[in-house]
């Protein structure tokens, strides 16, 4: 009896002390969609969509984030209106503001920056340029952090691919895979962004079955994904097929991975109120369209590491 005490004691001991080493990350990817004339005559205006975002942002406290299609305008306006949050990237068009840029936001307090760079997805990795097939000049940011509290250091990469070019997304795997190589070692490493493929994909398969990353979807202990990562601006449509991405190194423990569904209302014209005998007298409604903040959804995951 005494022995077994002392067992049930030192393994609750273990336990504690695994829980007290244990760290825990939010980490999200996010295509907020560019800022453009066309969306505005839709209703899907930057202007109606930025609090929306940026509030869903902060009611799920990601600690870190990649974000893709951000103008300069809508850097400025989401840093305002996410206090304590810094970036690091440039717009793709001339490595400087233009074009879209491919930031990775942080939480300031959190984490020190040691070090960010950023490159393009093509031949020419160095400077403004379209490569392989693509369409239009794709780039890839990247930062090296420490957790100010543990110490942990990691490498975090952001990224959007080209949405026709097929091989370009292929050869642009393989080069966020060599840089990852060269530059972390066997650092921890995360990797987001929106790939413009889904799971089924030969460049997802690259990277999910390179033996350095794997898709925080498949090893998340608790999943939540009852759609797809695009939806066209539409609450309505649903598919499967998940092209935005978080992949991971094994140094980390993925215990949830959620695609945010998240819609909001705006007024459909008519402001007489509605009455529903399933609530009090008092309690009435209006007409409203459902919105979604962006054509498509963010994607969060809830990490483990060790210290």
């Amino acid at each position: 009896m005494k022995k077994a005490f002392l067992s049930f004691l030192l393994a609750g001991m273990l336990f504690c002390t695994s829980n007290l080493n244990a760290q825990k990350l939010t980490v999200a990817t996010y295509n907020i969609r560019n800022d453009n004339s066309g969306d505005i005559s839709n209703g899907n205006g930057w202007a109606q969509r930025c609090p929306v975002i940026c509030k869903m942002i902060q009611f799920h406290d990601f600690d870190i984030f990649g974000a893709q299609e951000v103008l300069h305008g809508q850097l400025t306006d989401m840093l305002g209106a996410l206090p304590g949050y810094a970036y690091i990237g440039v717009g793709r068009d001339d490595g400087k503001e233009k074009g879209e840029y491919a930031p990775v936001f942080y939480k300031e307090a959190k984490f020190k920056l040691l070090g960010s760079g950023h490159f393009w997805l093509s031949e020419v990795t160095d400077k403004p340029n379209k490569g392989w097939d693509a369409v239009l000049p794709r780039i890839c940011t990247w930062g090296r952090f420490q957790d100010k509290e543990s110490g942990f250091r990691f490498c975090f990469f952001n990224l959007h691919m080209d949405h026709i070019g097929v091989e370009a997304r292929k050869q642009s795997a393989k080069l966020v895979l060599s840089k990852i190589k060269d530059w972390c070692g066997v650092e921890p490493v995360i990797l987001t962004g929106d790939f413009n493929v889904d799971q089924r994909s030969e460049s997802y398969a690259l990277i999910n079955t390179s033996g350095k990353l794997q898709d925080a979807y498949d090893i998340s202990k608790i999943r939540y994904a009852l759609n797809g990562t695009f939806n066209n601006f539409d609450p309505n449509i649903k598919t499967d097929s998940r092209i935005d991405h978080i992949f991971v190194t094994s140094d980390f423990r993925v215990a949830r991975y959620g695609v945010l569904t998240d819609t909001y209302r705006i007024s459909a014209g008519n402001t007489k109120e509605i009455k529903s005998g399933n609530f009090p007298s008092e309690v009435s409604f209006q007409q409203h369209l459902a919105r979604v903040p962006s054509d498509h959804f963010p994607v969060e995951v809830m990490l483990d590491y060790s210290k």
